[in-house]
């Protein structure tokens, strides 16, 4: 039987350099302004001081810390640009919201003026209420330059901005602007950063102070790469540099992989590390936060469940580590601080070590001298505020000076304790793409990650599966592989399942699963521990379950869906059963303390592995439900409703309690609600939390479908949902019932029926005419949608779809071919249409919304068909009784003769969209603050019509892609979605606009002049001639694989295109081919998915991606590609001018004043 004692406090040790410790500091009130955020007060702001102080009540200690504390004389500042992230994309995500907006927070407190440059729009930094000036361009030293020179601040912040911000300050620095500009680079110097991302410079510098790293030698050709591994020895790991998230590493085992291996990599960053490999080994991770005084402590270590061999964003980690004996992790912290003194960080940063199981040698892995996807995780595992202490450290301050402001009641120089214990794992997407390679390895390949927190780690596991998918309930054998041996043995993204499945049915012991995947033995026991219990639940008759049995299993983290479905009863039963016992979650606080001192954080989990409650629940507050993980189809967009959402209601003057559990988000950062439950999303624990709190209300509509899916059963069992009826929403996710409430009021859709069986599907099909759609209910983003072209196609592709979800049937319905899409997002109070948004799609329908690139205002649709959709939104608003947020898709068929345009409807969500965001920036009107007045039924607004307004600006909103990091994946855009994040720009017109906006996109390059452009797709699209004409026009050389094409083109005048031979397996002849005709860009616009890997339009579409070339794979967006490069490609302001001021550097105050 496992025990259940409690995780011991793990304490990271005492300062460094600090002699006196923090007493208890006064609580203070929190600002409730709305028009500007900034962090939370400082606690202990004890009276101005001229000389650096000890942040202490303690008069005495203020008095004495005066004295002995350096001087440092701090950068003369007013103004500051903070470089952002871009695009969401995979190994680059949501942290650096966090982090960006918690240091614009630390920032405005100091009064400084902050500019921003990142044009990922979604972004709650990107919001009216943190900087002062925004820019929605690109994060490209050219675009920075023309920024500085605009603004022409004081200093510049380069670590919130992910890799990108990085190699942009890089190379600014080299391009001489900011010395040119008087531009201080402020926190962690530029030398410190080339040192940490040039590997070589790396090496050397550890070489100096005696440090190990791992053996290595970094090339710049492939040959060099052959000779460096020959002399190493295989098996290798290649790493690149100047990159995020491990894009082009991998291990390589003979000469044939390396090959292959660095052809691809060096297309992608100019030079890569050969490495001895240390595959098996433990991975360790060190967060440090050194300040310019010199004073260090490590805020939190983090250790992988899987050993090395894993890229750690794809790796399980546990905080803190469980498995170093205490002088191992003294060794490794001495050695970080050590580093981090040698490089000369000032602020953040991590360390990542490999450390030999069976001796006490270790490698250093690499550094990260900036925040990181780490640095969110840490920040949220321990309650130490990272990306906010980093900030005031860039701008002068030393660590006893500042106040934690998390606990209200200690400085930053403590170092965090734990007395829990925080799981993380990644979510993959994987299984959303064809052909995709579902191994993990050195290269990134997850979109997001859960953090689970408990007092045993079988209590944080089994919240942390839970969270990453709700279909899962905890530790079971989801994946059943054939191939047991190479499943454990190679480390994909269901291996967790696999050991659950081998030590469940197959009666694998720990000893074979340790030999197999190398996880560290006392992970494995813990497991057999959940599997003990597993087995006493599944074999005790549910009669017969005692208090024991009942608390034993929730403190060993099972769920009561999940012990409910081993012992062959309802959830409902086992809530009743077990509160009956008197079982129930206490609430605890995270207070980096290990409860040394008193605090007073509103940062709060759930466990059942105690005997108290930390907190009193007599706020009676509103609950806003988070998005959850970032996922295809719901990501950083949702957590701006969330945000905004809790801001407005407290606005309002109520109490709010948020629930999530990603760490990546601002929604879970200590200061934007009152509590703060770092938590499940599921039925369970949302009844936990609203029964304990006395909760006033629930929000469900600004966190993306996993809030929707519960919304009815929350309000069935008794939950005041806020905003519109759960029973709506359940109509409007129902197709009968939403088909035939849209009849009753006149609004058209598509011919649907129901697929019952393939012979119904056929029928429907035959008299409808292909092509058809066919979907299941329920689902985000899409998952398992197709459109079939023919009857093969609807055989084969029904029976992958009818499994997705069996309780819900498949819906079959009539596809509209070459018509526009059209996005109306929307709010409504007691069914009356009080504001409303078009955004209409470049792309055609069949390209999932998600995907499209949305124009906003409108360019090509008449005032009649707007007067039209904004009447459909009035109809669904009253029809449906909305109160709150709804997005509707509509298709419009061109019109024929005298007859209007045909709008049908195809969905409609009664929730926040994800162009909520989007369509918030560019009207200038917060649509998630209407919806909160809406929701709450307080001061609601006079309804508006914000279409009728004339602007001189255009808006366009282009999908953030992360094909390269999916090998295999077929990069074809369907109505199953595939970005991962969007960014958008303004201009005068569409062209000004799309240019920004397209050279926004993380990796993009624009084509050489006179270089070629391989074509390649389906001939019937009336835009291949158009493209084909308007790159010739600009000087460009046109190649296809394919003779339909060649035939094509050459029998248009003036047209030519070269038929070239597409290698469809061997990669490296492929390069070489698109070398030969200096091939820059690819375009390809197949109608359908290639059903091989052998197809030479795949071949195409994935070389581009593969070799970092741009890639356009729309007929429309082809269209409007190359118009744009026609306005705009001999004009470019690329490269930086000095001097200069191109027309789309405008800030977006510029564009839209009233903002």
């Amino acid at each position: 039987m496992p025990s259940f004692r409690p995780i011991k406090p793990t304490s990271f040790g005492p300062a460094r350099n600090l002699q006196t410790r923090a007493q208890l500091a006064r609580p203070l009130a929190r600002a409730q302004a709305r028009s500007y955020a900034v962090a939370a007060p400082a606690v202990g702001s004890y009276g101005p001081t001229d000389e650096p102080t000890l942040n202490s009540p303690s008069e005495l200690a203020r008095k004495i810390s005066a004295k002995v504390l350096p001087k440092l004389t701090k950068p003369d500042v007013k103004k500051v640009l903070v470089v952002g992230s871009g695009g969401l994309s995979i190994g680059q995500a949501g942290e650096f919201d966090y982090s960006g907006s918690q240091a614009i927070k630390a920032l405005r407190e100091s009064n400084i003026d902050t500019i921003l440059i990142n044009p990922n729009i979604a972004t709650i930094q990107t919001s009216h209420h943190l900087a002062s000036q925004i820019y929605f361009l690109p994060v490209t030293a050219d675009y920075v330059a023309y920024v500085l020179e605009k603004e022409r601040p004081d200093g510049i912040l380069l670590t919130f901005g992910g890799q990108s911000a990085l190699n942009c300050g890089i190379a600014l620095e080299k391009m001489g602007v900011l010395e040119r500009l008087g531009v201080q680079v402020l926190g962690t110097p530029i030398r410190t950063l080339e040192v940490s991302e040039d590997r070589d410079l790396f090496v050397q510098a550890l070489n100096e102070i005696d440090i190990p790293a791992a053996q290595s030698t970094a090339v710049s050709s492939i040959q060099a790469a052959l000779d460096a591994a020959a002399e190493i020895g295989y098996p290798i790991i290649l790493r690149s540099a100047f990159s995020l998230g491990g894009l082009g590493s991998g291990f390589a085992h003979d000469e044939e992989e390396l090959r292959n291996l660095a052809a691809k990599s060096l297309s992608l960053s100019p030079q890569v590390l050969i490495e001895k490999s240390l595959k098996g080994w433990k991975e360790v991770e060190y967060e440090v936060v050194r300040d310019a005084a010199d004073n260090t402590i490590i805020c939190c270590n983090m250790e992988n469940f899987d050993p090395l061999g894993t890229h750690t964003g794809d790796s399980i980690v546990v905080a803190p580590s469980q498995t170093l004996t205490d002088d191992e992790y003294h060794m490794l912290r001495s050695a970080a601080i050590k580093i981090v003194r040698h490089v000369g960080v000032v602020g953040e940063c991590n360390v990542q070590y490999a450390l030999d199981p069976y001796s006490r040698d270790y490698r250093v892995i690499e550094m990260n001298a900036r925040l990181s996807r780490s640095s969110a995780l840490a920040s949220k595992a321990t309650g130490y505020p990272l990306a906010y202490t980093a900030a005031k450290i860039a701008l002068g301050h030393t660590l006893p000076e500042l106040p934690n402001a998390v606990t209200k009641s200690t400085t930053a120089c403590f170092e965090p304790s734990l007395d829990y214990i925080v799981t993380k794992i990644p979510k993959w997407d994987l299984a959303k793409f064809q052909h995709v390679e579902r191994n993990v390895g050195s290269a990134m390949k997850s979109v997001g990650e859960v953090m689970a927190i408990g007092r045993t780690f079988e209590e944080s596991l089994q919240k942390a599966i839970r969270q990453v998918d709700p279909n899962f309930t905890g530790f079971d054998a989801y994946w059943k592989p054939e191939d047991m041996h190479s499943a454990l043995t190679n480390n994909n993204d269901r291996r967790l399942f696999a050991i659950a499945h081998a030590m469940l049915n197959l009666n694998y012991t720990v000893e074979q699963l340790h030999d197999l995947t190398k996880i560290d033995r006392w992970y494995l026991y813990k497991l057999e521990n959940i599997v003990n219990m597993y087995k006493r639940i599944q074999t005790k008759p549910f009669d017969q379950w005692d208090e024991a049995l009942v608390r034993d299993a929730k403190r060993t983290g099972f769920s009561d869906l999940h012990m409910a479905q081993l012992s062959g009863r309802k959830e409902d039963e086992v809530r009743s059963v077990r509160k009956s016992f008197g079982v129930t979650p206490f609430v605890k606080r995270i207070d980096t303390l290990a409860a040394e001192f008193p605090a007073y954080t509103n940062y709060l989990y759930t466990t059942y592995n105690a005997t108290t409650h930390d907190i009193t629940f007599d706020d009676n507050g509103t609950m806003v439900l988070g998005s959850g993980v970032y996922r295809i189809g719901s990501s950083v967009e949702f957590d701006w409703c969330a945000v905004t959402c809790s801001r407005a209601i407290r606005a309002l003057g109520h109490k709010t309690i948020m629930i999530n559990y990603n760490p990546e988000t601002v929604s879970t950062d200590f200061d934007e609600a009152d509590r703060l439950y770092f938590e499940e999303l599921g039925w369970e624990r949302v009844m936990d939390i609203y029964e304990m709190e006395g909760a006033s209300g629930v929000v469900v509509s600004v966190g993306g479908q996993l809030p929707q899916n519960i919304s009815l059963r929350l309000k069935k069992s008794g939950v005041n949902v806020l905003g519109t009826d759960p029973e709506q929403i359940d109509n409007a996710e129902d197709r009968h019932k939403f088909s035939s409430i849209l009849d009753s009021v006149g609004v058209d859709q598509p011919a649907w029926t129901e697929a019952t069986s393939l012979e119904a599907a056929k029928e429907f099909a035959n008299q409808v005419g292909y092509p058809v759609l066919i979907r299941p209910s329920y689902v985000l983003s899409g998952a398992a949608m197709n459109v079939v072209y023919d009857e093969s196609q609807l055989q084969h592709n029904l029976s992958a779809a009818a499994n997705v979800s069996p309780l819900h049937p498949v819906v079959i319905s009539q596809f509209i071919d070459n018509a526009q899409e059209i996005d109306v997002d929307a709010v409504a109070h007691k069914g009356k249409l009080l504001v409303h948004a078009v955004s209409e799609h470049v792309e055609n329908a069949g390209v999932h919304s998600g995907d499209a690139t949305l124009i906003l205002p409108p360019r090509s649709l008449p005032d009649q068909d707007m007067d039209r959709l904004k009447g459909i939104a009035e109809k669904v608003g009253k029809a449906f009784n909305i109160s709150g947020p709804f997005n509707m898709q509509i298709i419009r068929k061109p019109p024929v003769g005298d007859e209007p345009a045909e709008l049908k409807v195809i969905e409609c969500n009664l929730r926040a969209s994800r162009s909520f965001p989007f369509v918030s920036k560019v009207l200038g009107t917060n649509f998630i603050d209407v919806a909160s007045a809406a929701i709450m039924g307080v001061d609601v607004p006079e309804p508006v019509d914000l279409m009728k307004e004339k602007r001189d600006y255009v808006a366009i909103k282009v999908p953030q892609f992360s094909w390269t990091r999916l090998p295999g994946a077929d990069p074809f855009l369907g109505v199953e979605m595939a970005s991962t994040g969007e960014v958008a720009s303004f201009g005068k017109d569409v062209h000004e606009a799309y240019w920004a906006a397209l050279l926004s996109v993380n990796g993009m390059k624009l084509p050489r002049p006179n270089s070629g452009f391989l074509i390649g797709g389906d001939i019937s699209r009336p835009e291949m001639i158009p493209v084909a004409t308007n790159l010739i026009n600009l000087g460009f050389k046109l190649y296809t694989h394919s003779a339909e094409v060649e035939a094509h083109i050459n029998s248009q005048p003036y047209l030519t295109v070269k038929r070239i031979h597409v290698p469809v397996k061997d990669k490296r002849k492929l390069r070489e081919v698109l070398e030969e005709n200096e091939i820059t860009s690819v375009i390809n616009i197949s109608r359908s998915r290639a059903p091989t890997v052998n197809d030479a339009d795949y071949a195409s579409r994935r070389a581009a991606v593969d070799f970092g070339i741009p890639l356009i794979n729309n007929a429309k967006l082809a269209v409007l590609f190359t118009e744009t490069l026609q306005k705009k490609f001999h004009q470019s302001p690329l490269p930086y001018v000095e001097g200069t001021n191109p027309p789309e550097v405008k800030s977006w105050r510029e564009f839209v004043p009233h903002a």
